[in-house]
C-alpha cells in the first residue's frame, strides 16, 4: 500500500500545538455544562471551530455543534459529547472542579477526560488538516453533542433521523488510553413497580406492605444477575438496583407501593425484550403481579427541543478485520512506529445509536482514562491531546487508502 500521507509532519504539528490545546481544554473545563445547560460551552467550541479555520461551523436545533472541513465524497465523522455529570461532594476534590490544575504532564478538572480533552484533540486535528492541505478527497465532521450523559445516543438518533448525515464511519473520542476500542456492552434503565394496600403501623395485618413484596422480588433479581448473557468479548451482562421508592401515608403506616430502577448492561446477543421477560418472569414479580417497564427520556435539550426516546441503548460491537478497526491500527502503525492495543469500553458511549440502532461502524480512540471519568479529580494527560490530535489529522486520509486497496 502507497501511503501519502505526512505523518513526521503531522506529529510535529500536533505537538505544536499543544499549549492551544491544553488552553482550550481549560476553557471548556472552566464552563459547567451538566447535561442540558451546554450552550456555553457549545459556544465556546463554536468560537474555537472557526478560529481554526474550519470551512463551516452550525448549531443545530437540539444543540449539538457540527464543524465541517473539506467537501469530498466520503463523509467520515468524529465525536465527543461535551455533557459532564455533576462534580458531587467538593470534599473529595484536590482542587476546584471548573478552575481545574494544570502542571507540566497533566490538566484536572470535571470533564478533562469524560470527554473534553476528546473535543480539543479534534479541533486542532481539524487545524493540522487544513494547514496541510489534507481535505481535498474528503469530507469530516466533527460533533460536539449534547445530553449524552443523560440519554446517550439520542443526539445521534437526531442527528441520524432529523438531519438526515449518515457518515461513512465515525471516531468516537471517548476516553480510551490512547487505545483502540471496537466496542461495549448496551445498557437499558428498567422500572419495577408493586402496589400494596395501607392501614395503620400498629395493626400491619390488616393491610399489604408493598416493600416486603418488593423484599422478596430484589431476591430474585440478586439470583438472577448471576446468571446472565456473557460474550468472549464484551463479557458478561449485568445488571444492578440503582434506586427505590415507595409511598405510604406515614411512617406509622404500612406502604402501598414500592418501586425500584435497574440498570441492566446488556451484553451481545442479550435484547431488551430478553431483559424484562427474565424480570417479568421471576417468581416474586409472577406472585405479586409486579408491573415491569422500560424507562423513556424526554427531558428537553438547553434549545428547548423535545425529543423523546425509550431508554434502551443496544450493544454493539465491530470486527477485529474491520476497515475501521484496520485503518485505526495503520494510523497508529505509521504515526508511532508500534503496534496499538485493541480492547473495548466497560462503559455506555453515543455508539449505542450510531452503530447499535443504526449500524454505521464506529471506532474509539481518546485521550484520557476511563476510570477518570465520573470521578473526583478527573484529568487527563497533555500528551493524549497530542496524540489524539496527530490520529485524527491521519485518519480520514488513511480511510481513503484502505478503501481504494482493498
Amino acid at each position: 500500500m502507497t501511503v501519502s500521507i505526512p505523518f513526521a509532519t503531522v506529529l510535529e504539528k500536533a505537538q505544536e500545538y499543544k499549549a492551544d490545546m491544553s488552553r482550550f481544554l481549560r476553557d471548556m473545563i472552566a464552563i459547567p455544562s451538566e447535561s442540558c445547560d451546554e450552550e456555553k460551552v457549545v459556544l465556546r467550541i463554536k468560537e474555537e471551530m472557526e478560529k481554526v479555520g474550519f470551512d463551516r461551523v452550525e448549531i443545530d436545533p437540539m444543540g449539538n455543534v457540527l464543524g465541517w472541513i473539506g467537501n469530498g465524497p466520503t463523509l467520515i465523522a468524529m465525536d465527543a459529547h461535551i455533557d459532564t455529570v455533576g462534580v458531587g461532594n467538593l470534599d473529595n476534590w484536590n482542587f476546584d472542579p471548573y478552575e481545574g490544575m494544570e502542571d507540566d504532564e497533566v490538566i484536572g478538572g470535571r470533564g478533562a477526560s469524560d470527554q473534553e480533552g476528546g473535543m480539543a484533540s479534534m479541533v486542532y486535528a481539524g487545524k493540522i488538516i487544513k494547514d496541510l492541505g489534507l481535505e481535498d478527497e474528503y469530507t469530516l465532521l466533527v460533533t460536539g453533542t449534547v445530553q449524552e450523559e443523560d440519554c446517550d445516543g439520542l443526539c445521534w438518533q437526531y442527528i441520524i433521523e432529523e438531519s438526515n448525515i449518515r457518515p461513512e464511519f465515525v471516531v468516537s473520542t471517548e476516553p480510551t488510553d490512547c487505545q483502540i476500542y471496537r466496542g461495549q456492552r448496551g445498557r437499558m434503565e428498567i422500572r419495577v413497580d408493586v402496589s400494596g394496600i395501607s392501614c395503620h403501623g400498629s395493626a400491619p395485618e390488616r393491610g399489604d406492605n408493598a416493600i416486603f413484596k418488593m423484599g422478596h422480588i430484589l431476591n430474585d433479581i440478586e439470583k438472577l444477575a448471576g446468571n446472565l448473557g456473557d460474550d468472549p468479548f464484551l463479557g458478561k451482562g449485568t445488571l444492578t438496583v440503582s434506586e427505590v421508592f415507595f409511598t405510604s401515608p406515614s411512617r406509622c403506616a404500612v406502604a402501598d407501593s414500592c418501586a425500584v430502577s435497574i440498570d441492566r448492561r446488556i451484553t451481545w446477543g442479550e435484547t431488551w425484550e430478553g431483559a424484562i421477560e427474565e424480570i417479568q418472569n421471576l417468581p416474586a414479580v409472577q406472585k405479586y403481579g409486579a408491573k415491569v417497564s422500560m424507562y423513556n427520556y424526554d427531558r428537553p435539550a438547553y434549545t428547548g427541543l423535545v425529543y423523546p426516546t425509550e431508554c434502551y441503548f443496544p450493544a454493539w460491537k465491530i470486527d477485529e478485520d474491520h476497515i475501521a478497526t484496520k485503518t485505526l491500527e495503520a494510523s497508529y502503525e505509521l504515526l508511532f512506529d508500534k503496534k496499538p492495543l485493541v480492547d473495548k469500553w466497560t462503559f455506555s458511549t453515543n455508539g449505542v445509536s450510531i452503530m447499535g440502532r443504526y449500524g454505521i461502524p464506529v471506532i474509539g480512540f481518546g485521550p484520557g482514562k476511563e476510570p477518570e471519568a465520573h470521578a473526583p479529580n478527573e484529568k487527563t494527560w497533555k500528551e493524549h491531546l497530542v496524540t489524539c490530535a496527530a490520529m485524527y489529522a491521519v485518519i480520514p486520509q488513511m480511510y481513503l487508502e484502505k478503501k481504494r486497496n482493498q
